[in-house]
């Protein structure tokens, strides 16, 4: 895994080596082994290194072509990489190293654009065509690998990460105002826009096309080449053949991704994804190392005991043999880490990440790579009382309008004009509706089954909720040279996963039962003991694989007992960055407004946790970014 960035200048003026190394420095805790730079003309090229396959300077970056016209900076790892040189190299290719960084950069030269629907595995890379002038820039299927890019007159600038943006001389740091309206609507970005003004992330499943005629044409020439397809199968098979399939797969998808070249780890919460993946790679990697974070109960309250999971971890690292690391996250942890935490997350993303910052520090002691179990809620219906909100509709839009209703997680549209109002004319014209109708790429009219509406429900989660937590993800793993491979992602899983008939993932669709989605910890416990629900055929796979008593659990999430220390513990430094007058997050919203919300979280009569942590998260970003304007940490 790795750091890539650029710079492709369309007005032909030659790349500064020092402005290319300095975007290229800033990325160093993504690739602390190597780096290197690729100048031709007005075309640049950085890359920093995490070797993880071919450990050798075989491996080094950028990599450039046998017949030299191409080059590449690229990051991520593809799996069926092997396969893909076997073919390569019956068509006459020659390979000099045995990275999948020269297979990827070989399959290009051959199928151009069409290599992509090849690889299987997470991937962002830039490769340039030196014969025809031609940048090309992907991202995989899922965006579990980010790449940023932004146009600053006759410049193109892009990054795994914004910061080596940042820079650049070309860009000045300038808030997203819009973009601020839509993740205080939703806790994440429905769109391509970030919090800095003209910075975009390119779309999962898509690729960007650049030559010198194209500088000012900065939206067509991108193009999705796969999206997600959830839907039922024509002809639904006997219960037993998904299940066998399955199995088939997920561990096929589990072997594949232990290709590598330094030691592997996985977390392991105690919950079934985790440590499903973890049962089925202890059995091929000896002496495995297992990482859990749990939490400090002192100050919790209600359902915030059933949190730590410590012990449930313990129990199956004892089953599978495992060398197993714990780290217990206490009151203070959060407000200790926020400034290095914000300064690698870079903008305010879905949930509360800092137990993750934490977890992939415990795991960056022990291992280059770790698996983890992110995505098979999304993929498997993991979150039925989200579903359930918008089964029976009128039409479309009526689905739309429940299904929005039900996702406004932060401030709800009422009060909206009065929270920004210090900024309200120039985001009056954000519609946060259609930003959320947007999602779904085509119009449907022809909905008329539960279950048509739930495959709908699974896309919009998977291209939401799903990216923005492999965004977090990528970001504090990276933050400390720690490479994140996520199993349920497998091509060949995602591909069978989206035709499982929905019947054969949720159990009841008539019966409805609500659940406050904004209440901490494990809300689903409730759900789940009164409709045994959720997963239902991912979990009679996995209890061939790990204990009853963990198959049938129900989802927890990974998250602290801050409702109750936002209140207590935190308390203090909440109000310290919040009841200041004077804090920079009152530039954009009303100081009234917002301590009235929060009083309704401090006296109990409504759980603000989240809404809590996205002020926090963004007054730090404030800070951070006017104060000291990202030049490094």
């Amino acid at each position: 895994m790795c750091g890539i960035t650029g710079i492709f200048n369309f007005n032909k003026e030659p790349i500064s080596p020092e402005c290319l190394q300095k975007m290229t420095d800033v990325l160093i805790h993504r690739g602390p082994d190597a780096e290197g730079t690729y100048i031709d003309s007005f075309i640049g090229l950085g890359h920093r290194r995490l070797s993880i396959l071919d450990l050798s300077t075989a491996g080094k970056q950028p990599m450039i072509s046998a017949c030299g016209n191409f080059s590449i900076t690229y990051n991520g790892e593809v799996y069926n990489f092997k396969e893909l040189r076997r073919e390569l190299k019956s068509k006459g290719y020659e390979f000099f190293s045995k990275t999948d960084t020269e297979v990827v950069l070989n399959a290009f030269i051959e199928w151009g654009d069409k290599c992509l629907n090849s690889f299987n595995g997470m991937f962002a890379f830039a490769i340039w065509d030196r014969k025809k002038q031609r940048l090309f820039l992907a991202r995989d299927r899922y965006g579990i690998k980010p790449l940023y890019y932004t146009y600053q007159g006759h410049t193109f600038l892009f990054g795994s990460e914004i910061k080596a943006i940042l820079q650049h001389p070309a860009y000045s740091i300038d808030i997203d105002k819009e973009a601020l309206l839509e993740y205080f609507t939703f806790q994440n970005y429905f769109t391509d826009k970030t919090l800095y003004k003209d910075i975009k992330l390119l779309p999962a499943g898509s690729f960007l096309d650049l030559n010198l005629k194209s500088a000012h044409s900065a939206h067509s020439n991108i193009e999705r080449y796969w999206d997600f397809n959830f839907r039922e199968p024509e002809n639904v098979k006997d219960e037993r053949e998904y299940l066998e399939e399955l199995d088939r797969l997920f561990k096929q998808a589990v072997k594949r991704q232990l290709v590598s070249d330094v030691e592997v780890g996985a977390y392991l919460s105690g919950g079934m994804d985790s440590g499903s993946i973890t049962a089925i790679a202890a059995k091929e990697l000896p002496y495995l190392k297992t990482f859990t974070c749990g939490f400090d109960l002192h100050s919790a309250k209600g359902m915030e005991f059933g949190f730590d999971e410590r012990e449930k971890a313990e129990y199956m690292s004892y089953l599978f043999k495992t060398e197993h690391y714990e780290m217990v996250l206490k009151a203070g942890d959060m407000e200790r880490c926020m400034p290095k935490l914000v300064y690698h997350l870079e903008e305010p993303r879905v949930g509360q990440s800092y137990p993750n910052f934490y977890a992939s520090q415990l795991a960056s002691k022990f291992v280059k790579v770790v698996l983890a179990g992110t995505g098979g809620d999304e993929l498997f219906g993991g979150y039925p009382w989200r579903y359930y909100r918008a089964v029976v509709n009128d039409d479309f839009e009526h689905y739309i309008d429940k299904y929005y209703t039900f996702w406004q997680r932060l401030i709800p549209n009422k009060e909206i004009r009065k929270v920004f109002s210090p900024i309200w004319n120039e985001v009056k014209d954000v519609w946060t509706r259609d930003l959320f109708r947007n999602v779904f790429s085509k119009e449907e009219n022809g909905l008329k089954t539960s279950e048509e509406y739930v495959n709908h429900s699974l896309y919009f989660e998977a291209k939401t909720f799903l990216h923005g937590l492999l965004v977090v993800e990528d970001k504090l793993s990276m933050a400390h040279g720690l490479e994140t491979r996520v199993p349920f992602l497998d091509n060949d899983l995602v591909d069978f996963a989206q035709k499982v008939p929905v019947s054969m993932k949720l159990g009841n669709l008539t019966k409805i039962v609500r659940i406050n989605e904004n209440e901490p910890g494990p809300k689903t416990k409730k759900y789940f003991q009164k409709t045994k629900d959720g997963k239902l055929l991912l979990r009679k796979v996995m209890k061939k694989h790990i204990p009853k008593e963990i198959s049938e659990r129900v989802k927890q999430g990974f998250s602290a007992p801050d409702a109750s220390r936002f209140k207590g513990d935190s308390i203090e430094y909440v109000k310290q960055l919040l009841s200041n007058k004077k804090a920079n997050l009152y530039k954009y919203m009303d100081y009234s407004d917002v301590q009235g919300l929060l009083k309704e979280h401090f006296t109990g009569e409504v759980n603000r946790r989240l809404l809590i942590w996205s002020l926090v998260n963004f007054e730090e970003w404030c800070k951070l970014n006017i104060n000291t304007k990202l030049m490094g940490f």
